[in-house]
């Protein structure tokens, strides 16, 4: 996902003005393009079909509500209107309408967190309406729906993801360098979810849990090279397919702890859902993998 030239010269502009020419080469080639999501007040049921988080979904009527391995009804997080997310998607990964909806079981364990991506094609929407739980859900709670607003982003490596060798020298620490990524993303009051940026995390392992789980049905152990080796068993002994596998995993949703609408996962931490980019160009939303990061 390299930028674009508009990206590029605006990233550069702020690098230069942070005096981070040092690590400018660095941060060009692994900025990402992201979205994010603020919330926009409290959402309503005069707009079934806008962008949401919390609350009740908007669901065409073929639509079962998802349910957990024991029959559970899942705990309805957000839909996202994708045409309402046109300008926003400039890396071209998202379809370019319809409905995405993420569902999620019990958030327990942190990892392989049963859960639903649902994508609706934009013929059915006019025909949504608002849908109740058909019981208690997952996460026994409910939550206050808000409208979302996406805007494009540039997305920086985060502390789990930089290379601090290329980011700090004898003028710039890391203090620094997190005054550059808060003025690169444009980091706003009311931010709530992040599309393929990099995900909050501690050891910038979580794409080779993701890919591990989705290409071969493993839980991941916490040992990187452990699971470029399965990944790469599971391509007849491809490692470079397995690492462009890695790559391509992508974070397909952060969302965060947010007191607004009532969501705290574990300690303030933030829910996870991933994705290949090649499930994701091909529409494949059920090959989906979701876990929780806290500190």
């Amino acid at each position: 996902m390299s930028l674009n030239e508009r990206n590029r010269l605006k990233l550069e502009k702020r690098i230069r003005e942070h005096e981070f020419e040092h690590a400018l080469p660095y941060l060009l080639e692994h900025t990402r393009q992201g979205i994010r999501c603020a919330k926009s007040g409290q959402a309503s049921d005069d707009r079934p079909g806008s962008s949401r988080i919390g609350g009740d979904p908007a669901l065409p009527s073929r639509i079962e509500w998802p349910v957990t391995s024991e029959g559970v009804p899942m705990t309805f997080l957000t839909q996202l209107n994708l045409k309402e997310f046109a300008a926003a998607n400039e890396s071209s990964l998202l379809p370019a309408s319809g409905m995405l909806y993420f569902f999620v079981g019990v958030d327990e364990p942190a990892y392989n967190i049963e859960h639903r991506v649902i994508h609706v094609p934009e013929e059915e929407l006019a025909s949504v309406s608002r849908r109740l739980a058909p019981g208690t859900t997952a996460l026994e709670e409910a939550f206050r729906p808000y409208r979302l607003e996406p805007r494009a982003t540039l997305e920086p490596p985060n502390y789990a993801y930089v290379d601090t060798e290329q980011v700090e020298n004898d003028t710039a620490d890391y203090e620094d360098y997190e005054e550059l990524i808060w003025s690169v993303t444009d980091s706003r009051i009311g931010d709530v979810a992040l599309l393929f940026g990099y995900p909050d995390g501690q050891h910038g392992d979580a794409e080779y849990e993701a890919a591990l789980m989705i290409l071969t049905g493993e839980n991941y152990d916490y040992n990187a090279d452990h699971a470029l080796k399965r990944i790469a068993a599971h391509f007849g002994g491809d490692e470079e397919k397995a690492k462009q596998e890695i790559q391509d995993t992508l974070l397909l949703l952060e969302i965060d702890s947010d007191d607004d609408i009532g969501f705290c996962w574990w300690d303030a931490g933030a829910l996870q859902f991933f994705i290949r980019k090649e499930d994701l160009l091909a529409g494949r939303f059920e090959r989906t993998y979701c876990s929780l990061y806290s500190s």
